[in-house]
């Protein structure tokens, strides 16, 4: 096998509790979840140790290379394992700078790419190498349902298979997470709702999750940026089930009764941002 080719999936947080800092990093209690959203990565042996990249879509072209968390995550790989290079290329469908994990995705896919092209069988090693490139990029490894904490690198599977049928609006300018992450800590707002998160999908309330969703970003995220503010307004007027916007910004997500009320949203919707309707992405082993 000299290429293969992988699907790297978008994810939401369900939760995202801000608890305090160490050490100087943030340190959150955030219940995610994958969705149907998907970066495709291609990668190809080379007879070097060198990396290539090229990106597609989304604006991705202009990353910088040094820049570039898939070039991070090939390029420790190959030091780690001592394996030849790899050419990559990066197909993007996630948007960029929404809180979707777009970055992360597709170095957690690279990773599991090369770990496959070079029969590397090394979670525990893969998964460090993930952690040292980003707070989510370890639990974008597996996806599915999972409760993350710490700086995000503190990975719990959660054992539900509910499938959510959701819609997204993007606002078309992004937020600064390190401003939205300053701006939260002067506010001083600490909201905890993972714990009730999680009970509502341990057992498969629907109702009860979307009620339950927040994030402790969002005030600060809506400050820095007012189209968050608006996403989240024309979602509500839908009447979903509950209304989020996931990571620091600036995409917002609701959560409907079925795919005929998320579908009917986006045939209704009038505003002038971005609307993608989705629902949840499950690994293999819960798909069904």
């Amino acid at each position: 096998m000299n290429y293969i080719r992988v699907r790297s999936y978008a994810k939401i947080n369900l939760s995202l509790d801000v608890l305090g800092v160490r050490d100087g990093y943030h340190l959150i209690d955030s219940v995610v979840t994958t969705i149907d959203i998907c970066d495709i990565i291609v990668v190809k042996k080379r007879k070097d140790e060198l990396v290539s990249i090229t990106m597609r879509g989304m604006g991705s072209e202009d990353i910088p290379y040094e820049r570039n968390n898939a070039v991070k995550a090939a390029e420790a790989f190959i030091s780690a394992y001592s394996t030849k290079g790899a050419d990559i290329t990066v197909w993007k469908n996630i948007p960029m700078g929404a809180g979707l994990g777009g970055s992360s995705a597709d170095a957690a896919g690279v990773l599991n790419a090369l770990g496959a092209l070079y029969g590397v069988d090394d979670a525990v090693g893969i998964k460090a190498i993930a952690d040292s490139l980003g707070s989510d990029t370890g639990y974008m490894l597996t996806g599915g349902y999972a409760r993350i904490s710490g700086r995000g690198e503190i990975v719990r599977p959660l054992d539900c298979d509910l499938k959510l049928d959701l819609a997204l609006i993007i606002p078309s300018s992004g937020v600064s997470t390190g401003a939205c992450y300053a701006l939260s800590d002067s506010l001083g707002q600490k909201v905890q709702t993972s714990d009730e998160v999680e009970r509502a999908l341990s057992e498969g309330d629907r109702e009860k999750l979307g009620k339950a969703l927040s994030n402790g970003l969002y005030a600060p995220a809506k400050t820095l940026n007012a189209d968050v503010g608006r996403a989240y307004g024309e979602l509500e007027s839908f009447a979903p089930l509950g209304v989020c916007m996931t990571g620091s910004g600036s995409a917002v997500y609701a959560i409907f009764e079925n795919d005929m009320f998320a579908r009917y949203a986006q045939s209704r919707y009038g505003g002038k941002m971005r609307f993608i309707q989705t629902k949840t992405h499950l690994p293999p082993f819960k798909e069904r």
